[in-house]
């Protein structure tokens, strides 16, 4: 769907929101299976960076640490549908984002927010927190030189929110 609606291009990089790291695998696998079967002009290179929560951030811990295996965590966040403390495909997400030249960032719970809130004000796309975490690690990403103000890039907004969870958040009034 994102080669398609790109004009049957792969973007320059992709930021996705990482749980069990399977969901980063699939995508990047998608857009060499594309290439290969010709729907693609030439053989994508797509940089894959992943987005985690920092109460929950297995995977980006370890490639910030260098290390070539995914220590399992006790989940401690907002991000309930991101909460997966011992990830099954952490190390096969870790090493498609290594190997793209991406990045993993981990964000705060404010951060989550914030981004939940940008993309609301700016788009108007409400999304649940795992969203939020994917355009708080792009903004961050994008502020620390990672991801290139010349890049086409997609950024993952998945799942779906709920009015209830988030009405403190926004000053939201009750027009019931």
């Amino acid at each position: 769907e994102t080669a398609e609606q790109l004009g049957w291009q792969a973007p320059d990089h992709v930021v996705v929101p990482a749980a069990s790291g399977s969901q980063l695998t699939k995508i990047a696998k998608g857009f060499r299976e594309l290439a290969r079967v010709g729907l693609l002009d030439e053989e994508p290179h797509v940089r894959v960076s992943g987005a985690q929560a920092l109460g929950c951030s297995p995977i980006a811990t370890a490639f910030a640490e260098g290390v070539d295996y995914v220590r399992p965590v006790k989940p401690d966040t907002i991000a309930k549908s991101l909460a997966i403390g011992n990830p099954a495909d952490g190390i096969y997400a870790l090493d498609e984002v290594r190997s793209s030249g991406g990045a993993f960032g981990a964000v705060s719970e404010g951060e989550i927010v914030e981004g939940i809130r940008l993309l609301a004000t700016t788009e108007g796309v409400f999304t649940e927190t795992a969203g939020g975490v994917t355009i708080a690690t792009l903004a961050r990403l994008a502020a620390d030189g990672v991801v290139r103000p010349d890049e086409r890039v997609v950024a993952y907004v998945t799942g779906a929110p709920t009015m209830e969870a988030f009405a403190g958040a926004f000053d939201i009034e009750d027009r019931s």
